[in-house]
């Protein structure tokens, strides 16, 4: 079992880059800790910032030092950074168009028993709303690597949500295809299509595997990408297939389940249904006890699939 969280795998990559790269700076408000950057700060204390609980300072100043000709990275939790500071993310970095890359970290519902004010279930939603802003969700370690590689490669904004604890590789180092802005289909059936991000992909290709033994063929698509989203791989894959099913960490409204249905309707009608976290706070528990209670698993999924395709 993976040990090593996606958070961790930004970290490494950064201090890599920041060895060849003193443009690269990392910017913390009082999270580096949870980021797993306190590595970063240690051995590039030129290259980091720490702001304290101040979200907004956090965007901005990045936003100045991107427009000073520098390559900041700010990290900060999900639930707070698209929220506290969500103008200076569409005015400072979005519409004035800075290099500046957000990291949501402990997305989701990844803080667990700390309740509502520490989940982040609209922040698909709320920055796919902005015009000028990426949004992406890794899958896993090694996917996010490749991310980042890519994403210190361009000069545009974009914002990264990534959980708290490790999760199960999907990938192996030595073969994890990558094509920014590009999903990867993991395998697939004509039955029934599911489309899934960040954490939700490994339970979907797992209920895959369920759903075969029961003579059901699917399709499942890791869409790292929300936005932009691959249109191409969604259309193609809806017209082999009788269904669509996404799953998301997130509320029901704006986020990827929105986005796949928006394509899906207007393209290649057919049958489409949004796994997601209810419209309400959800029950307490650890990620996984909230992934259960709500069918958010590989069980629930492929029960989900089958009931879509009676």
């Amino acid at each position: 079992m993976n040990t090593v969280p996606n958070r961790k795998a930004i970290c490494d990559v950064l201090m890599e880059e920041a060895k060849k790269d003193t443009g690269i700076v990392v910017l913390c408000s009082d999270s580096r800790g949870s980021a797993s950057l306190t590595p970063f700060a240690d051995a590039f204390p030129g290259q980091f910032v720490e702001l304290g609980i101040a979200e907004q300072n956090l965007v901005s100043v990045s936003a100045g030092l991107a427009k000073c000709g520098k390559k900041p990275f700010a990290a900060s939790p999900a639930c707070f950074l698209s929220t506290r500071s969500y103008e200076q993310c569409k005015i400072d970095v979005a519409y004035s168009d800075t290099n500046v890359k957000l990291i949501g970290i402990s997305g989701g519902i990844s803080y667990g028993a700390l309740g509502m004010s520490h989940h982040s279930a609209q922040d698909i939603a709320a920055m796919s709303a902005i015009p000028n802003m990426r949004v992406y969700l890794p899958s896993d370690r090694f996917q996010t690597k490749k991310l980042f590689e890519a994403l210190l490669k361009d000069d545009k904004p974009a914002y990264i949500r990534v959980g708290r604890n490790p999760v199960e590789d999907i990938y192996e180092e030595s073969e994890c295809p990558f094509e920014l802005d590009r999903a990867n289909v993991l395998c697939e059936g004509t039955d029934i299509t599911l489309v899934a991000c960040g954490e939700m992909v490994y339970p979907a290709y797992r209920a895959a595997q369920r759903l075969k033994e029961e003579g059901i063929e699917a399709t499942v698509i890791d869409m790292y990408c929300i936005k932009p989203l691959d249109t191409r791989t969604v259309i193609r894959a809806a017209q082999n297939t009788r269904a669509v099913l996404t799953v998301e960490e997130h509320a029901p409204s704006g986020g990827l389940g929105a986005a796949v249905a928006q394509v899906v309707g207007a393209n290649c009608p057919r049958p489409i249904r949004n796994l997601t976290l209810p419209d309400a706070p959800v029950i307490t528990g650890t990620s996984k006890e909230v992934f259960d209670y709500y069918g958010m698993n590989a069980a629930g999924i492929a029960a989900q699939a089958a009931e879509m395709l009676r």
